[in-house]
C-alpha cells in the first residue's frame, strides 16, 4: 500500500519515538513502486527516440542493417507503452496497487517473452554490425554524432549504449519485483502475487536465455557452405570419422531391431507437413519456370516483323494484331517475374535453412540415442557429450516450436503467390480482349459462337494435319533408302541357323566393328548377324545386350546393333542358289537389288558403300564402276569384283546400277 510522502526520509513520531518496521516496509515499498514506474517512463522514452529520431536519420545504411540493428524494437514499444499504462493506472488505487502490479506483470508475462526473445536473440548480429562499422572511420564518426545529438548521455558508446538497453531492461524486471516483494508483509493477499510475478519474469530471463542459445545452434546449421571437394578432405580428422562411424553403427542397430529408435510424433507430423510445402514450393517453382520458358518462345515468334508477301487478307488482319499485342505481352512477362518469379525464388532459398536443421537434427538424433544409452549403462558422460545431447535437445526444441509457425508463413506465401499469378492472368486477358477488341472484329468468322469456332479450328488442324501426312508420305516414297550393310560372304549358313532357332524378331545385325573388353564380351566385325538373348546384363543394364553369334555367346554394345526382318526369295531372283525357296536377311529397309550385272560392264554406284576389309573398295553415290567379275570367287553373284578409280576389289551387286537414276532424289508437293 503506497502513500503521498512515501519519497520523504523518515521521520520521528510525536512523542519521539522511530517509525515502526512496518512503516518502514510500507515507505520502502512505495519507494520500489515509484523506481518501477520512474525507470519504466524513462527506458519507453529512450526507446521511442531510439525508434523515431536515431533510426530515421540512419537511413543512409541498408534497410537489411537497420532491421538487424533494431531489430522488433517497434513490438517492444506498443508491449511496453500498454504496461507502462497499466502502471500508472494501479496508481489511483493505493489499497490495491501492490497486488494489481503482481496481476498486471503475470498478464504481460507472455507477450514479454515473445518480444524480448526476438530482440535478444539478434542482438550479437547487431554487435557484428556495429564492429563492422568501427572499420569505416567517416561512417562510424556520422554514426556518433547522431546519436550524441539525439540521446547525448550515451556519450561514447553511441549506438552500444542504446542497443543493449531492452536487455538490461528485461533482466531488472525480477530483481525490482524482488524488492517490492521483500517489503511486503507475508500475511499480506498481495504477497503470493508478487511471489508468482517474481518467479514468472525469472521464467521469462530464462526462457529467453534458452531461446538465444537454441537460435545460436540453429545459425551455426543453417549456412549453406559451398566447399570444394579439396576443402572438405581437409576437414576429415579422426574426431569426424569417429561421429559418422558412431552415427552409421547406431543406424545400422536401429534397422536391425537391436535398440529402439526414439519415436517424436509430434515432430514426424510437423517434418511431413513441412516435406509437403517444400515439394509444393519445388513443383510451382519447376512449373513457373516453364511457362516462362513458353512465354518466352511466344514472343520470339513476331509475325509483324516478317515479310509474309500477301498483300491483304486474314494473314494481314492477324499480323496487325499481333503487333498490337506484342508489348501487352513483354509488360506481362515483367510483371509475372517481378511479383511470382523473384518471390518464388526467394521462398525456396528460406526453405533451405530448416531443411538443412532436419537433417542435423537426424545425426544429432543419433549420437543422443547413443549417448542416452552410454547413460543408462554407465551412469555419466563427459562434458563434451553432455553438450551433445544439449545440442540435440536444442534443436529438436527449436524445430517443433518454430516449424508449426513457419509451415504456416510457407503456405500463406505460397497462397499470395497463386493468387498473384491468377490475377496477371486475369489483367492480361483484360488487357488483351480490350486491345483486341476493335482488330476482332475484322477478322473472319467473328460473329460465330465459341462452340461453332471451335469446331471450325478443329477442322481446319484436322484438314491440315492430312495434308502434311500426305506430304510426309509422298515425300518418303522419292527418299533414297538408308544406307545398311549387306551381309558378310559365307555367312548365309550362320544366317539361317539363328533364323530357323530364333525367328525374325530376335536377329540383328553390327553396325560397326566391336572390340571386346572384358571376358564375356564379344569382338565381332561389321555386318555380321546375331541373335538377342536378352536386352540386359547381369546388372540390369540397358546398355549391354547378351546374343548369340551362332558359335558364342556375349556382351556387345546395344548401340551397335540394328534390327533385320526377313524379305521373301521372290523378291531377289538372280541371287545365291543356297537362298533359292527359302527367305533371305537384309537390314531394314534393304536396298532393291540390281539384275545380275555381266562381266566387264560400265555401271554406276547406286548407294555409298564403306569398305571394311583390303579386299572391298568403297563407292560413292553417281561413281562409275567397271565390273571385272559379276560374282566372287565361290559364284555368290551378291558380291561382285570391281575397279574403282585404279582400285579392285568387291562391292555389294545391289549396290550398283546400270544407269543413273532419271530423278533419284526428286520429290514433288501433293496437290
Amino acid at each position: 500500500m503506497a502513500h503521498g510522502g512515501a519519497d520523504e526520509p523518515p521521520s520521528e513520531s510525536l512523542d519521539g519515538d522511530v517509525q515502526s518496521p512496518k512503516d518502514r516496509s510500507l515507505l520502502h515499498q512505495s519507494l520500489a513502486i515509484r523506481e518501477l514506474v520512474d525507470t519504466e517512463v524513462s527506458y519507453l522514452h529512450m526507446l521511442q527516440l531510439c525508434a523515431s529520431d536515431i533510426r530515421s536519420r540512419l537511413q543512409q545504411l541498408p534497410q537489411g542493417d537497420l532491421a538487424i540493428l533494431f531489430s522488433n524494437i517497434d513490438e517492444i514499444i506498443q508491449v511496453n507503452s500498454k504496461f507502462l499504462h497499466g502502471l500508472q493506472e494501479t496508481a489511483s488505487k493505493e489499497e490495491e496497487q501492490v497486488y494489481l502490479i503482481g496481476n498486471l506483470f503475470l498478464g504481460f508475462q507472455e507477450d514479454f517473452e515473445q518480444v524480448y526473445k526476438v530482440y535478444c536473440a539478434n542482438y550479437d548480429q547487431a554487435l557484428l554490425l556495429l564492429e563492422a562499422y568501427q572499420k569505416e572511420p567517416e561512417l562510424q564518426r556520422e554514426i556518433q554524432t547522431i546519436v550524441q545529438t539525439v540521446l547525448p548521455q550515451a556519450g561514447s558508446s553511441g549506438l552500444s549504449f542504446i542497443l543493449v538497453i531492452p536487455l538490461q531492461r528485461i533482466t531488472k524486471y525480477p530483481l525490482l519485483l524482488q524488492k517490492i516483494l521483500e517489503n511486503t508483509l507475508p500475511d499480506d493477499s498481495a504477497y503470493p502475487v508478487l511471489q508468482r510475478a517474481t518467479s514468472a519474469l525469472q521464467d521469462v530471463n530464462a526462457n529467453i536465455n534458452e531461446y538465444k542459445m537454441r537460435k545460436e545452434v540453429a545459425s551455426k546449421y543453417t549456412k549453406v557452405e559451398q566447399l570444394t571437394l579439396r576443402e572438405r578432405l581437409a576437414r576429415i580428422n579422426t574426431h569426424t570419422l569417429s561421429k559418422k562411424t558412431n552415427r552409421l553403427s547406431q543406424m545400422l542397430k536401429q534397422e536391425a531391431g537391436l535398440v529402439p529408435r526414439t519415436q517424436d510424433k509430434d515432430f514426424d507430423d510437423l517434418e511431413e507437413r513441412f516435406q509437403w510445402v517444400s515439394l509444393c514450393v519445388t513443383e510451382l517453382k519447376n512449373n513457373v519456370a516453364a511457362y516462362l520458358d513458353n512465354l518466352e518462345a511466344f514472343l520470339r515468334f513476331r509475325p509483324h516483323e516478317c515479310d509474309l508477301d500477301i498483300p491483304s487478307g486474314p494473314a494481314v488482319q492477324y499480323c496487325s494484331l499481333a503487333r498490337d499485342q506484342h508489348e501487352t505481352f513483354l509488360e506481362f512477362k515483367r510483371r509475372l517475374e517481378g511479383l511470382v518469379w523473384c518471390p518464388l525464388n526467394s521462398l525456396a532459398k528460406v526453405l533451405v535453412g530448416p531443411r538443412n536443421l532436419i537433417k542435423k537434427r537426424l545425426d544429432k538424433l543419433l549420437d543422443f540415442e547413443r549417448l542416452e544409452e552410454k547413460l543408462l549403462e554407465v551412469g555419466s558422460v563427459t562434458y563434451e557429450e553432455e553438450a551433445a545431447r544439449h545440442t540435440y535437445q536444442a534443436l529438436n526444441s527449436l524445430l517443433v516450436a518454430e516449424l508449426p509457425q513457419f509451415n504456416q508463413l510457407v503456405v500463406q506465401w505460397l497462397s499470395q503467390i497463386l493468387r498473384t499469378f491468377v490475377a496477371l492472368q486475369r489483367d492480361l486477358a483484360e488487357q488483351v480482349l480490350q486491345k483486341a477488341e476493335g482488330s476482332i472484329a475484322q477478322l473472319p468468322h467473328h460473329c460465330v459462337s465459341e462452340p461453332a469456332f471451335r469446331k471450325l479450328v478443329e477442322d481446319a488442324i484436322g484438314q491440315t494435319s492430312k495434308q502434311l501426312r500426305s506430304f510426309q508420305e509422298n515425300f518418303e516414297k522419292v527418299l533414297p533408302p538408308p544406307t545398311s550393310q549387306p551381309l558378310l560372304p559365307g555367312s548365309e549358313r550362320q544366317v539361317q541357323a539363328l533364323l530357323n532357332k530364333y525367328g525374325p524378331g530376335k536377329l540383328y545385325q553390327v553396325t560397326s566393328n566391336i572390340s571386346g573388353a572384358g571376358t564375356l564380351d564379344l569382338t565381332l566385325p561389321r555386318g555380321q548377324v546375331v541373335a538377342l538373348l536378352q536386352n540386359k546384363d547381369t546388372k540390369g543394364h540397358s546398355s549391354r545386350w547378351l546374343v548369340d553369334t551362332g558359335g558364342h555367346r556375349g556382351y556387345v554394345p546395344a548401340g551397335k546393333l540394328q534390327l533385320y526382318h526377313v524379305i521373301p526369295s521372290e523378291e531377289l531372283r538372280g541371287q545365291a542358289e543356297l537362298r533359292r525357296g527359302s527367305h533371305r536377311l537384309a537390314p531394314e529397309p534393304a536396298p532393291t537389288p540390281a539384275p545380275s550385272v555381266p562381266a566387264v560392264t560400265q555401271v554406276v554406284a547406286a548407294y555409298p558403300f564403306v569398305a571394311r576389309s583390303t579386299h572391298e573398295v568403297s563407292l560413292q553415290p553417281g561413281q562409275p564402276v567397271t565390273v571385272l567379275e559379276a560374282h566372287d570367287k565361290k559364284g555368290n553373284p551378291e558380291w561382285s569384283l570391281v575397279e574403282v578409280n585404279g582400285q579392285r576389289g568387291y562391292v555389294p551387286s545391289g549396290f550398283l546400277a546400270r544407269a543413273p537414276s532419271p530423278s533419284p532424289w526428286g520429290w514433288t508437293l501433293p496437290s
